[in-house]
């Protein structure tokens, strides 16, 4: 009966609405006349006024279709429903005296306020009725989820009012540590203490809970959702304010909780005015604009109102998909969006297209950057990797552009991998050149570990979970730091504000996570447990598989201790060492010689002598 009813066109039950309501009218005509006389079988009465009241009842579901009574949606019948069926409700009392009137008052003058009363009583009990039956028949649903909402404020009333009308949640109440609203009803839900959340879940028998709290961040948000993914039910969190302004529905907003939750640290603010002002009216050409950060690069910039902004990748997918997506943003603020398919070992095509575009500022972005296929391809990784970057660094010198920024990786310190060291040898490379350049600021910025960036180990661990486990780890102890996608793209635009010349920036991201934590945490917040010798019966195993090739326990972002303040306090100017322009020109005549003969063995003596703490990879099943 609940899918027949809810499953009806929109139409069908407007007219529903609207004959419920007809049928109210001579049904409240009646009790008014049994009120009036203290007769239930008023018929006498009833006939002597039979033409007035049955012009009255063909009058009245023209005045309900006026005054849209019909139109109110059961799930949003709240406070402005009630209004408009009051101001129907007076209408109709004034129709039905006007009538009277103009019968030579055939029925009791008290006639159409005792109708008045009774209609309006009538037409929002049986909305209410219907409201709870069909709350009733949703709840015996076997795939309704049960929700709690974590916060009782405007946030978590508007999402209960969102929920309502989806029909895919049974809200059993609110849970908020404000002691002034515990007890009281809040969006027709009863507001419960949040001092025990374990109990109030199995009394309610809940499966999710929804934390409604967008204007809490940071440690208090982050010790929040450490307390809540204890529980045993799905934990789902509503985003920011900033997050929710861009259009989109609460419900549409609702997501996982992601480790980024639980860093334990504040974002970084990276939001400076001097960031806009360096590139507005600057023609920027981004590499790897179709990867995880060329992308989020090219979404923030052309925030910037930039002059044009020439996408460059050697992936045909990825350079579409990005270019579709922003191309109604871009057509809107009349910025020219370029692409551009190829690869930076061009040397022809990298100098051709900083001329014939008048590129100001380059973003090289483009890199091999999974440590363990870069590993078992050492030559292809560091050809791309190094002679790349040479290629766009030395076209950008050429073109005597404004502005290079090679986007680096904390792998590049000390490294264990030839990805990080090809890295390594690339920052060496845009450092020399940096030397020679009278006119370009060379500078390069170092990451850590990006949240949700491709290949990363969120969206694996999320797979792995979501097929039953384990969730693999290469060992126990492995840390990482991590930073957000947005957080990593506004990096590379402010250290581009705040280039010397031969610059290397990094971020503070505080303290490094232990990646099976993480692991951990995702298990637990998927509402699922984690298996060990401690909880034999649990969901899913976490298994720790030996680190891989190349992979260090923990990352670090300086060579050196010596370390430059800059205007933003969170970003860094570490000083480090480099080489001679004669020690360059010879690490990349030997690396070609390498490249043309393929010599996997010499390539690797070659990292091994010019890279600075560089340590073949010892593959360890700890």
């Amino acid at each position: 009966m609940y899918k027949t009813l809810t499953s009806l066109p929109r139409f069908q039950k407007t007219l529903i609405l609207l004959l419920v309501d007809t049928a109210i009218v001579p049904i409240a005509l009646y009790m008014a006349y049994a009120l009036r006389l203290s007769d239930f079988t008023p018929f006498e009465k009833l006939m002597e006024a039979g033409p007035t009241l049955l012009a009255f009842i063909c009058v009245a579901p023209m005045v309900i279709i006026a005054n849209r009574l019909h139109r109110f949606k059961l799930g949003t019948f709240e406070s402005s429903a009630i209004i408009r069926t009051a101001k129907c409700t007076l209408y109709l009392a004034a129709v039905c005296t006007a009538l009277n009137m103009m019968t030579d008052y055939t029925m009791p003058r008290t006639i159409p306020i005792l109708f008045g009363i009774l209609f309006f009583v009538g037409s929002i009990g049986t909305r209410i009725f219907a409201q709870n039956y069909l709350s009733f028949a949703n709840d015996r649903d076997s795939d309704t989820k049960r929700v709690l909402i974590y916060g009782a404020g405007s946030a978590g009333t508007q999402l209960a009012f969102a929920m309502r009308q989806q029909n895919k949640h049974r809200i059993v109440g609110f849970a908020d540590d404000n002691v002034a609203i515990h007890g009281i009803i809040i969006a027709g839900q009863y507001v419960y203490p949040a001092n025990d959340m374990p109990g109030l879940i199995k009394k309610m028998s809940v499966d999710r809970i929804v934390v409604a709290l967008p204007s809490v961040q940071g440690k208090p948000r982050s010790e929040l959702l450490k307390s809540l993914n204890t529980l045993d039910c799905e934990v789902r969190v509503l985003p920011s304010f900033d997050e929710m302004i861009d259009g989109d529905g609460l419900l549409e907003k609702l997501r996982p909780v992601s480790p980024n939750d639980l860093l334990g640290r504040e974002k970084v603010d990276l939001n400076l005015p001097v960031v806009a002002d360096t590139y507005a009216g600057k023609n920027v050409l981004i590499t790897g604009a179709g990867g995880s950060i060329g992308s989020e690069l090219c979404r923030q910039l052309i925030a910037c109102d930039i002059k044009s902004l020439i996408l460059m990748d050697h992936a045909e997918f990825n350079l579409y998909a990005i270019e579709a997506e922003l191309h109604a943003i871009a057509h809107e603020k009349g910025i020219p969006l370029i692409p551009v398919l190829g690869s930076v070992l061009d040397e022809n095509q990298a100098i051709s297209t900083l001329q014939k575009h008048n590129v100001d500022i380059v973003m090289h972005a483009a890199a091999y950057k999974h440590v363990p296929m870069v590993e078992a391809n050492e030559i292809s990784g560091l050809m791309n990797n190094v002679m790349g970057t040479r290629v766009m660094a030395t076209a950008a010198l050429r073109a005597k552009i404004d502005r290079f920024v090679l986007i680096s990786t904390d792998k590049a310190v000390r490294p264990t991998n030839i990805m990080g060291a090809s890295k390594r040898m690339a920052e060496l490379v845009v450092q020399d050149i940096a030397e020679r350049s009278k006119t370009t600021l060379f500078s390069m910025v170092r990451f850590g570990n990006v949240l949700g960036s491709s290949g990363s180990v969120i969206p694996l661990f999320r797979k792995q979970i979501e097929a039953g486990g384990p969730v693999t780890v290469t060992h126990s102890d492995v840390t990482r730091f991590f930073m957000t996608i947005s957080e990593a793209a506004r990096l590379v635009l402010l250290c581009g504000c705040f280039a010397r010349g031969g610059d290397v920036f990094v971020l503070d991201m505080g303290k490094p996570m232990k990646i099976i934590d993480m692991a951990r945490m995702m298990i637990e917040l998927s509402g699922r447990s984690v298996r060990d010798e401690d909880t034999p019966n649990g969901d899913i195993e976490i298994a720790v598989v030996g680190l891989r090739p190349g992979e260090k326990l923990y990352e670090e972002l300086l060579i050196g201790n010596d370390m430059l303040t800059t205007p933003h306090p969170k970003i860094l100017r570490a000083q480090e060492g480099q080489l001679s322009e004669i020690e360059v020109a010879n690490m990349i005549k030997d690396l070609n010689s390498a490249f043309e003969t393929e010599d996997s063995i010499a390539a690797r003596e070659l990292v091994t002598r010019w890279v600075d703490g560089y340590q073949a990879p010892i593959a360890s099943n700890n």
